[in-house]
């Protein structure tokens, strides 16, 4: 696919900085033909953008909601969710809602960046279903450093948000007992012994949500 005449011009989305950072790096490396013009956390998209890039990092992913919003947002030409979760229902009600792609986190940064070009070009673009992979390079999420898998941080960030294993599995499309195995093994990794203190770790590392925006990446648009 021949490159387009001018960046694309992509919003990232999430409730944690530490995520969205990450992909602004991945990104970062093709600004000739990718340029990060909004980092959003917890606030609307503000720049008009060629496509919003929503991170599903410790989103709900059973409720469209915030999808939803996206998609109807004037600033929004597209949106895209980028996320490890395949679950036929999910990609349904988010093809329902109107995104325009459902990337896996599993893509190299180069065909993450074609596939963003076709998306701008005006193709729908799913994801083949990922196996189990590393995720793409530059990748971040609270926790990464302690040793916590992505899932298992993403299932941390929940219940720091005071949910409960039952909302968390409707959350995450999780198994009651594969959260319950998801906890147990955040506990051994983190050290603690009760969901209280796993509470009072993660507000002491990172994962209480973000609440700003970053305009304009390194000197974006």
């Amino acid at each position: 696919m021949p490159a387009p005449a001018r960046p694309i011009t992509v919003a990232l989305v999430d409730d944690y900085d530490v995520v969205v950072m990450g992909v602004a790096k991945i990104l970062d490396q093709y600004r000739d033909r990718v340029v990060v013009a909004e980092i959003d956390t917890n606030t609307p998209v503000d720049d008009v953008v060629d496509i919003v890039l929503y991170d599903s990092f410790a989103q709900p992913e059973s409720d469209q909601d915030e999808i939803a919003v996206l998609v109807r947002n004037p600033s929004a030409r597209r949106v895209v969710v980028f996320t490890w979760n395949f679950d036929p229902a999910l990609i349904a009600s988010a093809r329902a809602l109107g995104v325009s792609g459902y990337l896996s986190k599993a893509l190299p940064a180069r065909e993450l960046v074609a596939a963003l070009e076709a998306v701008h070009a005006g193709e729908v673009v799913i994801s083949e279903l990922p196996g189990r992979v590393r995720p793409a390079n530059g990748l971040d999420w609270p926790g990464r450093g302690e040793g916590l898998t992505e899932r298992e941080s993403e299932i941390l960030a929940l219940i720091t948000q005071g949910l409960s294993n039952a909302d968390v599995a409707t959350h995450t499309y999780l198994s009651p007992n594969t959260v319950k195995s998801y906890i147990r093994s955040v506990y051994r990794k983190i050290g603690v012994e009760s969901r209280t203190q796993a509470v009072l770790w993660g507000v002491a590392h990172g994962f209480v949500p973000d609440h700003r925006r970053i305009d304009h990446w390194r000197g974006g648009p």
